[in-house]
């Protein structure tokens, strides 16, 4: 049984970060999360893309903000199961929580801050039967890392901001070259975006095909053909090395939906008083939350982490008043 003050189900930005403003309260942490590292989506999905609101860095890699991260809770030593998702919950006679996990792992604590994000992540795929196949293999749903295409032919099919904005990417001096695919003529990304797509294509720098989609996938041991149709042409197979569908990703809440907690359009709904649920002692912080006038932003996020952790504090120590001590007085103090 793995003990602690707060246990995090989350180790995303959020979830890291509030392991620091708890250890500023000399209250100890452990997170779960199913990834098996620790960052969140920042790791997962776009570990190479700039962030641009985070106070103090007019940019960091979204990879780069988890280092940090982990950098400056290190004084706590939180503990981390990773690789496995929190299933079931129950409640002991002291008031305090069981949180078990897929794998079974049992972990008590007298606080729990869900720290989930959007929830798991699913691709939507294409319908096409023989895709599973050469997943990893050619296919990917998600771009970790760019360097991955360098110099190779790489189909991207979406309309979407995530498809405009990695094949203005990768066709700038990373892959050797890129073709763009959509269903449409007309695209939902950001209008910037579509334009530089547009201005590329006339560039020769992207191949654009509108009207169109991916409808099947051929290869041995890996990807090597993908058959293309366009409205009113003849179906058109291309040669390449990778083909990435970003039709987006489908978030859910996972075993937590189950746990008793209000929940309003896939989030949680939380008291802004302290980011409570409506189960005592069980908080709920960043995207997963729900509240008037949310904004899903990492930096709110560390907000509310910030004010969750000294109602976590009463719980575990109801008969002592905790006095708020800046840092710049006391400093950081460690485990």
């Amino acid at each position: 049984m793995i003990e602690t003050d707060i246990l995090i189900i989350g180790a995303g930005p959020v979830g890291l970060f509030t392991v620091f403003e708890a250890g500023l309260l000399k209250l100890r942490c452990h997170l779960i999360d199913s990834l098996p590292q620790v960052g969140g989506q920042c790791s997962e999905i776009y570990p190479k893309k700039p962030i641009y609101d985070i106070p103090a860095y007019p940019s960091i890699l979204a990879g780069d903000l988890s280092d940090k991260l982990m950098e400056q809770i290190a004084p706590f030593k939180p503990g981390f199961t990773l690789g496995e998702t929190a299933v079931e919950i129950e409640e002991t006679d002291d008031n305090q929580f069981i949180v078990t996990t897929n794998l079974g792992t049992k972990h008590k604590a007298h606080n729990i801050a869900i720290a989930g994000g959007l929830g798991v992540f699913t691709p939507r795929k294409p319908p096409i039967p023989s895709l599973k196949f050469f997943e990893k293999k050619g296919v990917d749903y998600i771009i970790k890392d760019p360097e991955a295409y360098r110099d190779k032919k790489v189909v991207i099919s979406g309309g979407g901001d995530s498809a405009l904005d990695w094949a203005i990417f990768l066709a700038d001096g990373v892959a050797k070259e890129v073709t763009l695919v959509h269903r449409s003529k007309s695209f939902r990304g950001h209008l910037d975006s579509v334009q530089r797509i547009m201005d590329m294509a006339s560039d020769g720098k992207v191949k654009l095909m509108t009207d169109s989609e991916v409808i099947d996938v051929d290869g041995k041991e890996k990807l090597e053909h993908i058959i293309i149709k366009t409205k009113g042409e003849e179906n058109t197979t291309v040669s390449i090395d990778s083909w990435l569908p970003l039709f987006g990703l489908t978030p859910k809440l996972g075993p937590i939906a189950k746990w008793g907690l209000e929940i309003e359009k896939n989030a949680i709904k939380v008291n802004t008083f302290d980011y409570s649920t409506n189960r005592d002692g069980i908080y709920a912080i960043g995207d997963v939350n729900t509240y008037p006038g949310k904004l899903k932003l990492i930096l709110c996020g560390f907000h509310e982490a910030t004010l969750m952790v000294q109602s976590a504090f009463k719980r575990v120590y109801p008969d002592k008043n905790n006095v708020l001590k800046y840092t710049t007085v006391n400093g950081v103090n460690g485990f």
